[in-house]
């Protein structure tokens, strides 16, 4: 039996976040970039595409394009609460979610759809109920493996549902052009066109030496893709109890300073609060990050006290990316706490003449902790905090 398999794609989900943020900004050319001479754009809404605007474009070039649009800097901690909300939703569906990158996941709809009569009303009501409780827009592609969905999902935005049976592959999927295949990237496409392959269906019916010589290990493998053969399994990525983690993926690859420093501080939040949440403390803060090929490098420091405070790890994780990282483009940053223990274990030398004031601050913490973990929100934080922000 075939699996149903689902791609799921915020679409200009930085752009549609700042406009649910500010509502004034509905219907307006508006992008998400720098505004130094290096900027560029991260997301254009489609208001500022229909002047030529797209991602990876530099500023300047979008002012020149567009003299009136709108141009905001990323807030990356709204980006990640409202993804988190868009993740929180399709697990009301399945808890097999394969998450790709901050505004897009495949998920295993197998048993979900099994007895559906109606695909098409299933998603059209998944989109719209995602749209009314979170007012994100989304496209949706439905088939049986992971590429011919994410393929699906591309095919109509905004708010599009694309759904292709191998049966309907030749129909719908043969006639799209080559350079706009998952997986062929910009430079491999105009080699293609130099063989004579303009569309997918001409990549399909050629078994050229000449192609196989270009594509390398990964001739078969697409070869297996256009013709319905592909990878169908979703990939869960599994809870680890010795660490809490939090990454997240750019949209495109990135060596602002700002941009990177900003998603520094929004994950290492969420490290804080999980290990809170878990009365988990640590001692070992690491840094990941991986390149456009995904490959991954990573640096850790470990601290000389056990520690779940925000500050702390934010400090930490932001020296290293200073240290070892700093102007290399980068795909996906995450930020880790390890060698947990839980806080009532942790036995922690304190100085003879701070004792009292340390039991005093750690009875605090603990009660402040336990008050917002019951609501479920920051409800309180310590005077001093508030003193330093």
């Amino acid at each position: 039996m075939a699996k149903i398999i689902m791609h799921i794609d915020l679409n200009a989900f930085f752009a549609t976040a700042e406009t649910i943020k500010d509502p004034s900004l509905i219907g307006k050319p508006l992008i998400i970039a720098g505004t130094t001479r290096r900027g560029i754009v991260s997301t254009a809404s489609y208001e500022a595409r229909k002047y030529g605007i797209k991602s990876a474009m530099p500023t300047y070039m979008a002012r020149r394009l567009c003299p009136e649009v709108i141009i905001r800097s990323s807030d990356f901690e709204l980006y990640h609460r409202l993804s988190q909300d868009f993740f929180s939703y399709i697990k009301r569906y399945t808890n097999i979610i394969e998450i790709a990158s901050i505004d897009e996941c495949y998920a295993d709809m197998t048993e979900c759809m099994k007895n559906c009569s109606s695909p098409e009303q299933f998603l059209k009501e998944l989109q719209d109920n995602l749209y009314k409780e979170t007012k994100l827009l989304c496209s949706i592609g439905l088939a049986p493996t992971k590429f011919l969905a994410k393929m699906a999902s591309d095919i109509k935005k905004p708010m599009g549902i694309t759904i292709i049976r191998r049966k309907d592959i030749k129909k719908i999927l043969w006639p799209i052009k080559i350079e706009d295949m998952y997986g062929i990237g910009k430079k491999t496409a105009p080699k293609l066109k130099e063989l004579g392959i303009h569309t997918i269906r001409d990549f399909a019916l050629n078994e050229s030496k000449e192609l196989k010589k270009l594509l390398g290990v990964n001739y078969q493998q697409f070869k297996d893709w256009v013709y319905g053969k592909g990878c169908d399994e979703v990939i869960v990525e599994q809870w680890d109890p010795k660490s809490v983690g939090h990454s997240s993926t750019f949209l495109f690859d990135t060596a602002d300073y700002e941009e990177i420093k900003q998603m520094i501080y929004v994950l290492s939040q969420g490290v804080s609060k999980d290990a809170t949440k878990q009365n988990k403390i640590g001692k070992k803060i690491t840094l990941i990050i991986k390149n456009s090929e995904f490959k991954s490098f990573s640096k850790g420091k470990t601290i000389d006290y056990a520690t779940n405070k925000f500050e702390d790890i934010y400090k930490c994780a932001l020296e290293l990316y200073n240290e070892y990282f700093e102007g290399k483009l980068i795909r996906l940053i995450g930020v880790t706490l390890s060698n947990l223990t839980n806080r009532e274990d942790y036995q922690e030398q304190t100085n003879f003449f701070n004792l009292s004031k340390h039991q005093e601050e750690c009875k605090t913490r603990i009660i402040i902790n336990q008050i917002n973990n019951k609501m479920n929100k920051e409800m309180l934080i310590p005077a001093s905090k508030l003193k330093k922000e």
